[in-house]
């Protein structure tokens, strides 16, 4: 037993000393000692690094590939083959390159969310010059290739959302204050009903007659949000840039549905896209002529 605590030390692992039954304990050191992984938990790691190296976060690319690197050359034989049918056998695509976050930025809003400190910064937004704003952060959340912080803002007394690689944080941050109750318990939830309802021009509220369980899995992320009404219908949140999106938008979650609050345009959107199906579907039902042949 003696042995094996002092080879535990000799490649880093600070071991303790105990009172009582348990004897030994590992604990907390200065520097990293070797990581014991099984086989599912290094190729984990790998996906992983492979991941963060072509991410959204600036500045940890070089690191994470570094990080990479020596770990693959410690991997055995038959891990390494595992990491590497993955890679070769794996394309990533359809997806649009996310806006890059400063880690440093990331860090600091985490700092302060943790700490519970206000946090003062300089905000771009997308139609409106730039400000400044004082919050007090709540949370980050990773939604849909962005970064967002949630925050409340202490000049228009009401919580906020903010694109993380929209703001530039000042420095010290503020005094420390008491958190709020989040609207929702939920913050990602929230987030999502946040995008879906604030931000886009043409907003509507869409009575699904199926229950929320049902439909839930067809609402990609960004689209909209569900809230359970009863056993047999739900109320689909969502937003768009213009009617003939919401129209189709509406139409894919394929349920029946009532309009229950939208702009006037979307009435005119869907009878388009209704008699544009219809159309199409009568093409593809008429007869079609014959073509005589040319017997010479």
């Amino acid at each position: 037993m003696f042995c094996d605590v002092e080879r535990l030390r000799a490649l880093g692992y600070p071991v303790n000393a105990t009172r009582g039954t348990a004897g030994y304990r590992l604990g907390a050191g200065a520097t990293l000692p070797p990581l014991l992984l099984d086989d599912d938990e290094a190729v984990a790691v790998v996906v992983g690094l492979r991941t963060a190296a072509g991410g959204s976060v600036a500045g940890i690319e070089e690191s994470s590939v570094r990080a990479l690197t020596k770990l693959e050359q410690m991997l055995p034989p038959r891990v390494r083959y595992r990491v590497n049918t993955l890679h070769t056998a794996t394309v990533r695509a359809g997806a649009a390159p996310a806006p890059k976050v400063c880690a440093d930025t990331l860090m600091a809003i985490a700092e302060a969310c943790r700490r519970r400190e206000r946090l003062r910064f300089d905000y771009a937004g997308p139609r409106r010059n730039p400000s400044t704003r004082l919050v007090e952060p709540y949370s980050l959340v990773s939604f849909d290739r962005h970064w967002y912080l949630v925050a409340w803002d202490t000049d228009r007394t009401d919580w906020r959302t903010f694109r993380v690689d929209r703001l530039t944080p000042r420095t010290p941050s503020g005094p420390r204050f008491t958190p709020r109750k989040l609207p929702d318990t939920d913050v990602a939830a929230y987030l999502a009903h946040q995008l879906s309802s604030r931000t886009w021009p043409f907003q509507a509220i869409i009575t699904l007659h199926e229950p929320a369980a049902a439909v839930t899995d067809r609402i990609w992320p960004g689209m909209g949000v569900i809230e359970p009404v009863d056993d047999g219908s739900c109320l689909l949140h969502l937003g768009a840039d213009n009617p003939r999106d919401l129209a189709w938008m509406i139409t894919s979650v394929d349920a029946d549905f009532t309009v229950t609050k939208a702009p006037p345009e979307l009435a005119d959107a869907l009878r388009a896209h209704a008699a544009r199906c219809l159309n199409a579907v009568r093409r593809a039902q008429a007869p079609q002529p014959r073509r005589s042949l040319d017997i010479s």
